[in-house]
């Protein structure tokens, strides 16, 4: 499976990963999964926001376990964020009909839509469309770099954009959701553990900050008369790390957008993306804040999530059910937070990531740790669809 679609997106130059949803990358991906599933005769069902999943039993009669990941990437990211858990999810169940187990409630496989958000902005789209979270009017407008709605993006794919929205009936065939993920830092390579367990996902959100000035010659422009919006915006930067380290949390400014972006001119504006997370959410607040004030940006806020803390019975079942696993915290967000806030018994599972780097092409699992993974996720499942 790993070999089926490894190639798919892939930037030869860098080694990196282009997935976003709904490109030609994304759409190979997700008739990839049809066909995994067809294979494995399981039930496939799309549903109003083109999350994809695959029933072994019918979740209608019984809500069923659920595991899976996403197929789609950041932008020049690596290989294993999200099909990780999509592959082993498949990998699972085949260990699991190879053991003879025949599930005494329905299991499933899904595939998030937009997980990372790198085409539109918003994270976990398909997860929060699902569950309520994101407004269909406010996700059908959003757009790409190149200007193009999501509503335009999937009426080009073949789909109905109004559909878009809360979907308890598909929520509700979800009676638990467990997924597994490349573990994105060394936590369990400190534990010299394989494996470990989620204890919660830390409050995190992306807001965009607008500096606007006046775009004019830079060779003809004296620099008192320049208005350039460069400079309160690297001032903006240097200061999101300064706060950062004063309030204990971490801030990053990974995108901007310079208009017009000509290197003979002084910008007009900067569009920039801060992205900011912490163990504590006044913290990230206060640091946003912080920077609200400081930037005289016009800012907005483009998602938030708060502190997400795992089911602590079902996180404690699954780490004794794998042999006493480690159970880690952690600063990414992930599918099985969108659900666990949604009142959906969440819980994770990691596998340990040698170098800790995640979201570049130097992502890396051993392996003996990704089989280490199946193993214990088809151990948890077996667990959670025997009762």
């Amino acid at each position: 499976m790993w070999g089926a679609i490894e190639h798919l997106g892939r930037d030869d130059r860098t080694r990196g990963y282009l997935r976003d949803a709904w490109s030609p990358a994304d759409l190979e991906l997700r008739q990839w999964f049809r066909q995994e599933a067809a294979g494995r005769g399981l039930d496939l069902r799309e549903d109003r926001n083109g999350n994809l999943w695959a029933w072994w039993g019918d979740p209608s009669e019984r809500p069923g376990v659920v595991t899976g990941s996403h197929l789609d990437s950041v932008r020049q990211g690596g290989a294993f964020d999200g099909p990780l858990g999509v592959v082993s999810a498949f990998a699972a169940l085949d260990v699991l009909r190879a053991r003879g187990f025949e599930p005494g409630r329905p299991l499933g496989i899904a595939c998030f839509t937009d997980e990372e958000g790198a085409r539109f902005g918003v994270p976990c789209m398909g997860s929060r469309l699902l569950t309520g979270v994101l407004d269909p009017d406010r996700a059908r407008g959003l757009t790409d770099d190149e200007g193009d709605s999501l509503a335009e993006v999937l009426r080009g794919a073949g789909r109905d954009p109004g559909e878009l929205g809360r979907d308890p009936e598909t929520l509700g065939h979800v009676g638990v959701f467990l997924e597994l993920h490349v573990e994105q830092g060394q936590d369990l390579v400190h534990r010299d553990a394989p494996v470990g367990v989620a204890s919660a996902i830390w409050p995190h959100g992306r807001w965009r900050f607008d500096f606007r000035g006046q775009a004019n010659h830079a060779g003809t422009t004296r620099l008192e008369d320049r208005d350039d919006p460069m400079l309160p915006f690297a001032r903006t930067v240097l200061r999101a790390r300064e706060a950062a380290e004063r309030g204990g949390v971490v801030a990053t400014f990974g995108k901007f957008r310079v208009s017009p972006n000509n290197a003979n001119a002084v910008p007009g504006l900067v569009s920039a993306w801060l992205d900011a997370r912490g163990g504590e959410e006044a913290a990230v607040r206060a640091l946003v804040a912080e920077l609200v004030e400081f930037s005289g940006a016009e800012v907005s806020a483009e998602s938030w999530t708060p502190v997400v803390d795992f089911d602590v019975v079902l996180r404690e079942r699954i780490a004794a059910a794998v042999g006493g696993a480690p159970i880690l915290a952690t600063g990414a967000g992930h599918d099985a937070g969108i659900l666990a806030s949604a009142g959906v018994p969440s819980a994770m599972v990691f596998v340990r990531n040698p170098t800790g780097i995640s979201h570049s092409p130097d992502e890396y699992a051993e392996t003996a740790d990704c089989h280490a993974g199946v193993t214990a996720l088809a151990t948890a499942l077996e667990d959670l669809c025997g009762s």
